[in-house]
């Protein structure tokens, strides 16, 4: 059976990889905020851990107080987090930092504190819930898709430092899912743009309306791809969830090579000349 620390449980993706880890056996220590917990009662254990993470000690304690209930901890997963949809020009400063906290530092902090544990197990697996938007930006989602290329970035760097230690390292890319991501609960949104951005801000918003509850994404089968993922002895360090998500990044990385040919003369001019 495998132990598992997951944060943000009560909804979403957490909620159905928690129920899925339960319901075949495993033991599960899940963080939410405040006391909302609308999971089933499942076979296995549940062990729940209040928390803000957007309070940076406390990630730090959370973690500690998991390894000390559980021994040992298999798999850690950084999904709790939220977006900060809008203009870039309108979002206000503390949003910003708050955003960065839970959906950045906390998962640091988390992987900071756990790191002692891992490598005296000599084993685990890290997973961080990035998104496509982190690879693939869309229109209104400036700092969201900023603040998950942080955490792709720091996923791929941190797989390279933990490898000896045996511990895996795998970013998870959603693409859109059917849970209430778009929610008041899980999304904050800028002041609104106004009519100057009103063909781009104004129809990613109602584009994002449009698409609540008709996303193609089932988190019910995410939670089995996470159970396959952990299962894996060579997991992937990138791990897109999504036909979308698949279709935007094979997108980009066609758009990347392309700038890249393009300018490549000028990125060679700028080394010194060989003698």
């Amino acid at each position: 059976m495998t132990t598992w620390l997951i944060t943000g449980i009560s909804r979403g993706l957490g909620k159905a990889l928690a129920e899925a880890a339960l319901a075949r056996g495993d033991t599960v220590i899940g963080t939410i905020r405040g006391t909302d917990l609308p999971i089933k009662e499942c076979p296995g254990r549940l062990h729940v851990l209040s928390v803000d993470l957007g309070d940076g000690e406390a990630a730090e304690a959370v973690t500690r107080q998991a390894f000390e209930i559980a021994g040992q901890i298999d798999v850690i997963v950084n999904n709790a987090g939220y977006g900060l949809l809008g203009a870039l020009e309108m979002a206000a400063n503390e949003d910003v930092a708050r955003l960065f906290a839970v959906d950045v530092l906390a998962p640091f902090r988390i992987i900071k504190a756990a790191m002692p544990y891992l490598r005296a197990q000599g084993r685990g697996h890290i997973i961080n819930i990035t998104s496509i938007a982190g690879r693939a930006p869309g229109v209104g989602t400036a700092m969201y898709s900023a603040a998950k290329a942080a955490l792709e970035g720091m996923s791929a760097g941190l797989a390279l430092e933990v490898e000896p230690f045996g511990i895996k390292v795998t970013a998870v890319a959603p693409g859109a899912f059917r849970t209430d991501f778009l929610s008041d609960h899980s999304i904050r949104r800028s002041d609104a743009a106004g009519e100057v951005y009103a063909e781009t801000i104004g129809k990613s918003e109602a584009a994002f309306k449009a698409a609540d509850g008709r996303q193609a994404g089932d988190p019910v089968l995410a939670a089995q791809a996470f159970l396959a993922l952990v299962a894996c002895d060579r997991p992937p360090l990138h791990l897109l969830l999504g036909s979308d998500a698949l279709r935007r990044a094979r997108t980009k990385i066609d758009q990347v090579v392309e700038e890249v040919d393009e300018w490549e003369a000028v990125t060679r001019s700028t080394d010194f000349a060989v003698s």
